[in-house]
């Protein structure tokens, strides 16, 4: 009976739903089986005992002092966990997360007063155990490579989406592609600017999916989950989250798609003349190219107006999947297919935990 319920489990791993785990907790799944890294990265911030002003021996002699003080630190703990002095921990609780948070951030202070570092690595670290959960808790890692491998059938029914949705959108795209303000408002924008737009009209297709993910939830748990215990909200996260990733890698192949046809069409349909009178520069870059025996030019300023041009199509694909019932119909016909066996298994395991 062991060894099925450790088949099931291994299974909810790989299909990117760890939560379908009964008694799953942070302490003894998560951060225990991450403690390898955690090590790793703890031991590696004996840098903050260094300054950069410092002479290099000087350095060295930090950095050996701040990694004794880890070894220390982690050696005390242990003792007073009840483990030996070097042993790696078989359970990472609240007292050891926040000695990796906090013990790093104290060598800066004890090492030149730096305050400023001292914020930094405590907010570092606790960005990193964040990010820790997530991928380690949620099976980040395995809900992408889930989506990955039905991104071939996936590709097919975007691309059949697009060709439904888009005629209107590529067309008005065409137009703006071909405006003087267009190219002259990516083309003068600072490049940082230009990756905050890009990344804001991205990071609206995302705030859409995540606001509709939980209805999409309640409709597979609906066809799949009526004769089963219900999912416990972190396992309708857990599933939602699978979702969004889902949608998230076809917009991305549809947007990258899109990208690259305004690239090509540039490169034929914009002189380097016309490309920079519009814009006004060229950006910090440009690279001729012959095309049938005339010069053309690949430039930031095209790469810049492709890129923007993606995303406003992106923004629009991903509305358009989650609003018209017939695109999100047909979205989740293609995920409660492949989940089904997942679901299936749940019900199995719970019997035979019960």
């Amino acid at each position: 009976m062991a060894d099925d319920l450790a088949d099931y489990e291994r299974r909810f791993r790989r299909s990117g739903l760890p939560l379908f785990i009964e008694d799953y907790s942070a302490s003894e799944d998560i951060f225990t089986r991450a403690a390898p890294w955690l090590a790793l990265v703890f031991l590696g911030e004996m840098l903050g005992a260094t300054e950069l002003e410092w002479p290099l021996l000087l350095n060295v002699v930090a950095a050996l002092g701040g990694l004794a003080i880890l070894i220390v630190a982690f050696g005390a703990l242990n003792r007073i966990r009840g483990r030996r002095f070097l042993e790696l921990p078989r359970e990472v609780g609240r007292p050891e997360l926040a000695a990796f948070v906090l013990v790093p951030a104290l060598l800066p202070l004890i090492f030149g007063g730096q305050w400023r570092q001292f914020a930094g690595i405590i907010a570092g670290n606790s960005l990193f155990l964040l990010l820790v959960y997530l991928v380690v808790g949620y099976g980040l890692i395995a809900t992408v490579l889930w989506a990955l491998s039905r991104m071939a059938d996936e590709l097919a029914a975007s691309l059949g989406r697009l060709v439904r949705t888009l005629p209107l959108l590529l067309i008005f795209s065409l137009v703006l592609f071909v405006n003087a303000e267009m190219w002259q408002m990516f083309g003068n924008m600072p490049r940082a600017f230009a990756f905050v737009v890009m990344g804001f009209l991205f990071g609206l297709g995302l705030v859409f999916f995540a606001v509709r993910a939980p209805g999409l939830v309640r409709q597979l748990e609906a066809d799949l989950n009526a004769e089963s215990r219900p999912l416990t909200r972190r396992q309708r996260v857990n599933v939602g989250l699978t979702l969004v990733v889902s949608q998230i890698l076809q917009v991305s192949v549809v947007s990258a798609g899109v990208g690259g046809f305004f690239v090509a069409f540039g490169l034929f349909a914009v002189t380097p003349e016309v490309g920079e009178s519009w814009a006004g520069t060229t950006g910090a870059w440009s690279q001729e190219i012959t095309l049938f025996g005339h010069e053309t030019l690949l430039s930031e300023t095209l790469l810049r107006v492709a890129g923007g041009m993606a995303a406003f199509t992106g923004l629009y694909y991903a509305i358009s999947i989650l609003t018209d019932s017939t695109y999100r119909d047909e979205f989740m016909a293609g995920v409660t297919t492949e989940m089904r066996g997942v679901f299936t298994a749940r019900a199995e395991y719970l019997a035979l935990r019960d």
